[in-house]
């Protein structure tokens, strides 16, 4: 089936190449502009950009993919189907109309619609999540679905280690569904739960408003790819890569403290204890190392 896939993020890379790998080889990828990037803010391709042109596949970059001589390129390719993952765009009813779109969505629909469904999941403590493959309508996230599979939470799951299988998931349902074509059936409205953004108030560790355990998901939700951080005294942020809940004293909520090598956070329940750090501007570091060259309250 000659397709066009439209994608941006490392987590579409995924999905395209096994699309790739398939009788359904794109004949374009579509994706955003370069943007600036890194520290430096020199300008660059988007993941899927880099990927597509190492695989020798024709690669757009609108400005805007609904104008309409957007669609024409797209529709100057003469796809059977249109796939759709990780775009970082809406799209509006000219393309809608005219390609009906498969998405691939990182959760089991309708639960965690949205632009961060992994991160809200471990977040929240869900025990298992999946992928959707779906038809794509006005309404966020809402379509038909024609495919799904789950995917088991553990409970030491990272961003970084279930968004790879989640993309490889998603990558073999896409094939399927184009293999099979299954008919597609309307989400419940029952269930229905909304995974919004992740803002940089959701980078913050904050020990007066929630428990251990909740900011352990935190972390884990936000490593490595966004990252969480503390706030020291005097307002410099300390970078959190990794820790772990515990249920022994520590300091007040809200405040750092060491007992003996170990930094801890105190929590409304329970302490968290800070495992790897990452000072501003330097390399993420085991905090027993970071302790040896700073001083914290005992």
């Amino acid at each position: 089936m000659r397709t066009v896939f439209l994608g941006t993020s490392d987590f579409a890379v995924r999905v395209l190449e096994r699309l790739v790998a398939s009788p359904h080889r794109p004949a374009l990828v579509v994706t955003r502009p370069d943007r600036p990037r890194g520290r430096g803010r020199r300008l660059a391709p988007p993941p899927v950009a880099a990927a597509a042109r190492d695989l020798g596949i024709d690669v757009f970059q609108p400005d805007r993919v609904n104008d309409p001589e957007a669609v024409e390129r797209i529709a100057a390719a003469e796809p059977d189907a249109v796939c759709v993952c990780a775009f970082g765009a809406l799209l509006r009813e000219a393309l809608l109309d005219r390609f009906d779109p498969l998405n691939v969505h990182p959760s089991l629909l309708p639960r965690w619609r949205g632009a961060a469904p992994i991160e809200r999941a471990i977040m929240a403590g869900d025990d298992e999540t999946g992928v959707s493959i779906m038809r794509i309508t006005m309404e966020l996230d809402a379509g038909p679905v024609c495919l799904q599979a789950r995917e088991r939470i553990a409970p030491d799951d990272t961003f970084g280690t279930l968004a790879p299988r989640l993309a490889e998931l998603g990558g073999a349902l896409l094939v399927a569904a184009l293999d099979r074509r299954p008919g597609c059936r309307p989400q419940s409205e029952a269930g229905v739960t909304y995974a919004e953004k992740v803002e940089p108030q959701d980078r913050r560790l904050d020990g007066e408003a929630e428990d251990a355990a909740s900011l352990e998901r935190r972390v884990r939700a936000l490593t490595p790819h966004v990252g969480a951080f503390v706030e020291l005294p005097g307002g410099e942020r300390l970078g959190v890569r990794a820790a772990v809940a515990t249920t022994g004293d520590g300091p007040r909520p809200g405040r750092l403290g060491v007992d003996g090598h170990r930094l801890l956070l105190g929590t409304r329940g329970g302490a968290l204890e800070l495992l790897e750090v990452q000072p501003a501007g330097r390399r993420a570091m085991a905090a027993g190392d970071y302790l040896r060259g700073h001083a914290l309250p005992a």
